[in-house]
């Protein structure tokens, strides 16, 4: 058989324990984004819920469960809540700037901070400064990392007064949407609610881009985790009939 050099070839990986469901095994399927055509690929397989790890593209496919629903926020329709303008207002002393994934001792420390407090015993729990960098250097898609930092004197006219590094997300751009590939923030900074803060962000950058979608990878429903997701309505699930709009149940709108 003949394979065409630039096909992608997808695989398979051993069960392993879920990281949002107790009693329950994972598996994922995965290809290899690299050549020319990655970014036309990634686009191609998010579109069937694939999600971006460095070079690499997955997604769930386990044998008896099929919890994990890919989800993207519609950006034209979203309007925020009452308690979502209060975080925008409560972090307005922040400055998000958006340049090349390029990383940084700094980064780092406020990586392994957020490690240690969020996800102590959790699979990134051990990455070196090194998995750090080639998690946001090893990519041949479009991505960009955005840096969310406190706003100096100056801050308005140059980034030279800004201050010290508060959250980060690194973010791919794609033909329809933003994707948020991972974000870490300040923990002992919890009354800012850096991640909600993160999204609304990034939604309104979408927007002004002309991209009709925010990409947040997977929602569990039964994961608390997961929870924060299904609060940005209006958003679109994907289906075995592909994406459809997801209608929220009171307990999840509040």
């Amino acid at each position: 058989m003949t394979v065409h050099p630039q096909t992608p070839q997808f695989f398979l990986t051993s069960p392993s324990p879920c990281p949002y469901l107790s009693g329950q095994f994972e598996r994922k399927v995965f290809t290899h984004l690299i050549g020319e055509r990655a970014p036309d690929l990634l686009d191609l397989l998010t579109q069937g819920g694939f999600r971006r790890s460095q070079n690499i593209a997955y997604r769930p496919a386990c044998e008896r469960c099929r919890a994990c629903v890919s989800v993207r926020i519609l950006v034209d329709e979203f309007v925020p809540t009452r308690s979502m303008r209060r975080v925008a207002q409560r972090n307005q002393d922040l400055v998000g700037r958006i340049g090349d994934p390029e990383p940084s001792s700094e980064q780092y420390s406020l990586f392994r901070r957020y490690l240690d407090s969020r996800h102590a015993f959790g699979g990134m729990s051990e990455m070196s400064v090194l998995d750090y960098a080639m998690m946001v250097e090893d990519s041949q898609v479009d991505t960009r990392l955005v840096q969310y930092r406190r706003k100096g004197p100056d801050s308005r006219f140059s980034e030279r007064s800004d201050g010290a590094l508060i959250a980060s997300a690194l973010t791919d751009v794609m033909g329809d949407g933003l994707s948020m590939v991972y974000s870490f923030f300040e923990p002992d900074e919890a009354e800012r609610s850096l991640g909600t803060f993160m999204i609304l962000d990034h939604i309104e950058r979408a927007r002004k881009m002309g991209l009709p979608y925010l990409y947040l990878g997977y929602w569990v429903r039964d994961s608390r985790k997961m929870a924060y997701k299904i609060r940005f309505q209006p958003q679109d699930h994907l289906g075995p009939k592909g994406w459809e709009r997801y209608v929220p149940d009171e307990a999840e709108q509040g």
